[in-house]
């Protein structure tokens, strides 16, 4: 006998919340779940999104993220069937978000689901989403280190310790991003060449095999992966830590360097980017070396550097002074 609760206006259902388990796995099995038709119910049609994407190789965080805010839809606009939303819903739902980045994020999300159940899925017939648009949200003005800054940065790394300097070589020296510095592995630096080491970058997602790419390294990277290995013998993944752990690490070293302005990350990569820039990479060169999809939003992104390095940006000390609109915490 089939487990599936009897689909019809009259029957109670008590949809479970299908939520992503820390490895990306969606619960409950499919067996328990209706199937998707046009009469399906927001949760039931949640479910089988998340797992369409789970299939498709989406990251973990966006699975987090796009179940997150389905889960907030449905408190806001109750648990209709997926063919009565409709766009006062929709409005509801995104006036209900207290920064435009977050209405910009739910908007992506939810309309990503719509879309799904329109295109692929035939489900229903008209998307609630269509007649939205997210709102602009203006580029930060990069943030960079002087060359002063810079060489006393790396000198304090180096003296943290050997897997501080060699990650500020990776993200100051190579632009390797912090995503990109925790997944790389020891396979993936290429000293065959005495004068350049490469670095080889490589994800596991699908969607961003298409932006792997081969970077060129200071001949310094290989004393500096050397003393580290030595001291850390790391068997595979160089770096076994958290994102935040990274963030940890930038502040130390450079509060260590008597660097009085915020330092994270992205500063480091601001700065590789930048000085790139001034040596004359072009915007497609950026695009390619900062591994960049090559649409509007990245290509504004890689003008700002070159804007910054011909002199038509604000300074840093500008830029600490603007406002900028916070996420409210959510995944």
């Amino acid at each position: 006998m089939s487990r599936q609760p009897p689909h019809d206006d009259t029957a109670t259902l008590q949809p479970p919340l299908f939520d992503v388990t820390a490895r990306g796995d969606v619960l409950p099995e499919p067996g328990l779940v209706p199937p998707l038709d046009e009469r399906s119910k927001l949760p039931d049609a949640r479910y089988w999104y998340i797992l369409h994407l789970r299939e498709a190789g989406r990251p973990q965080n966006t699975l987090a993220s796009y179940a997150y805010d389905l889960q907030i839809l449905e408190q806001v606009i109750g648990l209709k069937r997926i063919g009565e939303v409709t766009q006062r819903d929709i409005a509801d739902f995104l006036g209900d978000a207290q920064t435009r980045t977050t209405r910009k994020r739910r908007l992506t999300s939810v309309s990503g689901f719509f879309k799904w159940l329109l295109n692929q899925a035939a489900v229903i017939q008209d998307d609630p989403t269509a007649s939205f648009y997210p709102d602009h949200i203006p580029l930060k003005t990069p943030r960079t280190l002087s060359a002063e800054e810079q060489s006393a940065f790396m000198e304090s790394a180096e003296a943290v310790s050997t897997r501080a300097a060699l990650m500020s070589l990776l993200m100051l020296r190579v632009g390797v991003s912090r995503g990109e510095l925790l997944g790389l592995r020891r396979s993936h630096l290429d000293f065959s060449e005495a004068a350049t080491p490469w670095v080889y970058i490589f994800y596991e997602s699908p969607r961003r095999q298409a932006y792997e790419r081969r970077l060129a390294a200071p001949p310094e990277l290989r004393d500096s992966f050397e003393a580290f290995d030595r001291e850390y013998a790391p068997q595979d993944q160089l770096f076994e830590m958290l994102p935040q752990s990274v963030n940890k690490v930038v502040e130390r070293i450079a509060h260590a360097a008597g660097i009085e302005k915020r330092v994270s990350p992205q500063t480091l990569r601001d700065t590789f980017a930048t000085g790139l820039a001034r040596e004359g990479a072009t915007e497609q060169e950026l695009l390619h070396t900062l591994g960049l999809a090559d649409d509007p939003r990245n290509r504004m992104s890689v003008r700002r550097y070159l804007d910054l390095a011909g002199g038509r940006l604000p300074t840093l000390a500008d830029a600490e002074r603007s406002a900028t609109d916070d996420d409210d915490g959510s995944p």
